[in-house]
């Protein structure tokens, strides 16, 4: 337990861990349900829990980078490689570089990933968006708020460190009514001035810190059909310090929905002639809403030093959670203990004959 943490360079996660664990303990209910309750049709009734964790990136080979760059009214252009793939990475790195330049989000235009413009990014992959790219975003940021600051005191003639910038304006420490305005700025550095405005940034980081995450599933099994019901499914997660509250809860909510059909109902097989058998969303089943009880999510935040404004990463460790949790809750109501996904209704039923 104290290794752990340490090894990953994220000293204060195992409090945040202890935290999601009272936490789901509280949400689920876990005393007055478990371990199972025997309903009068013959099913069963208990839960389940796990904890799991998953990397922040792959160190040392992930790559992210942000191109940065103010236009002539005062606005900023964001191009970065990393794809959004309905995580909403777009709003999240758009958010990172709006804080550290003091405006509104709607002044960051983004353009997302262009093979032909794009600075390099290996991809949104392995949990690494908010954590690498974010990171690129925040570093090219700074660089350009530096910049800005260095050309507005060019222009008051006076030192660059003589001044502060509020996000609409450079003035002067001393005399604050000497300003000069992000558009005049912006102007200046496209007709005579040699201060560029415009920055691309890399980042690849040494660490890969791990975002904790608690599940707790309530399931019920009918004994004499081996069906599995997901009935509620209560969550905590340490993913650092979320960028966009929102975003974070809904791609956790979406994350643990895969994590059940991937545990219940995913799965691919071949017939003698090698042709996959579930070749449609008619046979691959994935979970609907009528499907699951409720899904609750709640974030226990902690800091990362390493990410940007104390971020972690969130994508994986969702899906990986709910797997164990559902096997847990299964082998609660019946005593038998599966190994390989999905636990089908068939496995079920087997096992419970056999127990018998």
């Amino acid at each position: 337990g104290d290794i752990m943490p340490a090894y990953y360079g994220a000293p204060n996660t195992s409090c945040a861990l202890d935290r999601c664990l009272e936490q789901v303990r509280e949400m689920s209910g876990w005393e007055q349900k478990f371990p199972l309750q025997q309903l009068p049709d013959g099913k069963v009734r208990t839960m389940g829990v796990a904890i799991a964790m998953q990397g922040s990136s792959i160190p040392y080979c992930d790559v992210g980078g942000a191109t940065l760059k103010i236009n002539d009214e005062g606005h900023y252009t964001l191009l970065i490689g990393a794809a959004d793939m309905g995580t909403g990475c777009d709003t999240t790195l758009a958010q990172i570089a709006a804080e550290v330049l003091d405006c509104p989000l709607d002044n960051i235009t983004v353009f997302g990933a262009d093979t032909d413009s794009s600075p390099y990014d290996s991809g949104s992959y392995a949990s690494s968006t908010t954590y690498v790219t974010g990171k690129a975003t925040e570093k090219c940021a700074m660089k350009l708020r530096e910049q800005i600051c260095k050309l507005g005191a060019e222009l008051l003639e006076c030192p660059a460190d003589a001044v502060e910038f509020d996000g609409k304006v450079v003035f002067e420490s001393a005399d604050p009514t000497r300003q000069k305005t992000l558009s005049e700025i912006a102007f200046a550095s496209q007709f005579g001035h040699k201060i560029p405005l415009e920055f691309t940034e890399t980042h690849t980081s040494p660490l890969s810190p791990p975002p904790y995450m608690v599940g707790a599933a309530e399931v019920e099994v009918d004994t004499e059909t081996g069906e599995v019901k997901v009935l509620e499914f209560d969550a905590c997660v340490d993913c650092g310090t979320p960028i966009n509250p929102n975003l974070t809860r809904v791609q956790t909510e979406g994350g643990i929905l895969q994590g059940i059909g991937m545990a219940l109902t995913e799965n691919i097989t071949y017939d003698a002639k090698g042709w996959p058998m579930e070749n449609s969303f008619m046979q691959y089943k994935i979970p609907a809403r009528v499907d699951i009880g409720h899904i609750r999510v709640e974030f226990e935040s902690s800091y990362e030093p390493n990410g940007p404004f104390g971020a972690k990463s969130i994508g994986e460790v969702v899906i990986n959670t709910p797997l164990p949790a559902i096997a847990d809750a299964i082998y609660n109501a019946i005593g038998t203990r599966f190994y390989e996904l999905p636990i089908t209704p068939e496995q079920v039923a087997m096992a419970v004959e056999e127990n018998r």
